[in-house]
Formats: C-alpha cells, structure tokens, sequence
C-alpha cells in the first residue's frame, strides 16, 4: 500500500506541476528568485539532457522499468527481504511514480493527432522541465522522486552491507 500511495502522490504533483507549467509558452521565465528558477524547458533526452531526441527509445526503457519494478513489489516482495521494509517500499513508489510521470509526458505526443504521422509522433515526445538551479540543467518533480529514490535504495543497501560485515 505505502509503494502504491507514494508513487500516486508523485505522480499527481508531477502531472499537475506540469500542467500548470505547460500553461506559460515554452522557454518562459515563471519565477526567479537568486540563482533559482522556474523555467518552462523541454526535454528531449534523459537526465541531465543526454540522448536528446530519443524519446521513443526512452519511453520503452521506462515502460520495461516499470514492468520490472512492478513485477519486484507485487510478486517478489517476499522472497526478497529487501523490499519488506518500509522505507524500501516508498523508495521504490518513489521511482516507479517519478518513472511514470516522465513516461506520461512523453507518451502524449503519441496520441496527439495534430502532430504528424505516427513515425513524427514517435519522436516528438518530451518531458517537462521547470526547476532550474541554473548550475546544471532544469529537472521536474518526477525527476526529483527517481533520484531519492535511488539515494534511499543506495542508503538501505550499504547498511545491509555493513551489517553483515559485523
């Protein structure tokens, strides 16, 4: 329940930051305050603007990811002592809610008529950025979610380490 409860909350703040984001023109400053901003960008590629223009490619990574983590919280949970754990299950609502979010950006442009033929749709897809700290590129909540995810996993792995060690 708490994996699919977190994972929920992150995807409706990242759907709904971005609707509100979407609603400036792309490239607009909405905010800034110091070396912190709130800028409509798109991204083509993955984090930190790497394989731009491949968002068809990265939409299927992402899919296959949730399949992967979805197949690990619903019927390895069990035999995986490592995801019975609280903090392990909301780490991973946290990435499969951030990876959805960013897959739900991409994917409209699929079904999005007015672009194009189908081959043109496949690779319009972008995802919305908007938080930009200007000292590397912009990223959004979903992103937000998959890295502290991440950290989380990496933090609970290393005192498993540690304690079988002692």
């Amino acid at each position: 329940m708490a994996l699919f409860l977190a994972a929920s909350l992150i995807i409706a703040a990242d759907q709904l930051s971005k609707m509100w984001v979407r609603s400036y023109p792309e490239g607009h400053l909405i905010y800034k305050a110091g070396f912190f901003r709130l800028t409509h960008v798109h991204n083509t590629g993955a984090v930190f603007g790497l394989f731009q223009g491949q968002s068809f490619a990265l939409a299927i990574v992402a899919f296959l990811g949730v399949i992967v983590f979805l197949f690990l919280a619903l019927f390895l949970h069990r035999r995986l002592p490592l995801l019975a754990s609280m903090p392990n299950r909301i780490a991973l609502g946290l990435i499969i809610g951030g990876t959805v979010g960013n897959l739900v950006d991409r994917l409209r442009f699929i079904f999005d008529s007015t672009a194009g033929n189908l081959v043109e749709r496949l690779n319009l897809g972008y995802v919305i950025d908007f938080i930009d700290f200007r000292v590397w590129p912009a990223f959004n909540i979903a992103d937000s979610s998959i890295v502290i995810g991440v950290i989380i996993f990496a933090c609970i792995l290393l005192s498993f380490a540690i304690a079988e060690k002692h």
